[in-house]
């Protein structure tokens, strides 16, 4: 119910002939969240990214699309990280796989301005950004990236996010999301210090 609820009528309204009803439930919730702890494995997380990486990341999946859509799918990721931003922040604890930031995405120079982005981004109060090296070996959460969002009112649960290649799951039954955020805890043990 949260998740239906949370794609009604935002910013991100404008952008919903690119964006999948699934994909706008999430921006709903994430607008909403005081926090997100996230973990990502493959790419950098879409609230860290450059315009030439996401440009670069979106392709990936809609090679072929006319680049007016291309481009509104870039411009909807850059209007998610105004929240990072804003006069009430969320705080954003990013755990980055090590391979998320050696796996080049796009022309040369696009990887060099993203690593640029992300130490920027380290440097604001609300954002912390970890990583789990290779030789920190295999992990609790090899099984793939999730996050977890909390919102400030106490009587909605949090809930996790997990996205696969045309759906997502919405999480948030306690033990599940118990069971995630302690998977969360022992990444950010395992990641380097922020």
């Amino acid at each position: 119910q949260l998740a239906r609820g949370a794609s009604s009528h935002g910013w991100w309204h404008d952008y919903s002939d690119v964006m999948p009803a699934w994909f706008e439930s999430y921006v709903g919730l994430e607008e909403a969240a005081v926090s997100i702890r996230t973990y990502e494995m493959q790419f950098v997380p879409g609230l860290l990214q450059t315009e030439d990486y996401a440009r670069a990341v979106t392709l990936l999946g809609h090679d072929g699309e006319p680049s007016e859509e291309i481009e509104q799918r870039v411009a909807l990721r850059m209007g998610r990280q105004a929240l990072l931003t804003g006069p009430h922040p969320t705080h954003l604890w990013a755990v980055l796989d090590e391979a998320a930031l050696r796996r080049p995405a796009g022309r040369p120079g696009v990887m060099r301005r993203q690593l640029q982005q992300i130490l920027q981004a380290a440097e604001r109060p609300n954002v912390t950004i970890q990583v789990i090296p290779f030789s920190a070996g295999a992990h609790a959460a090899a099984g793939g990236p999730f996050s977890i969002l909390r919102f400030a009112e106490r009587d909605l649960p949090d809930v996790v996010y997990l996205e696969q290649l045309t759906s997502a799951l919405y999480l948030d039954k306690r033990e599940t999301v118990d069971h995630y955020m302690a998977v969360m805890e022992r990444l950010c043990l395992e990641a380097t210090p922020a």
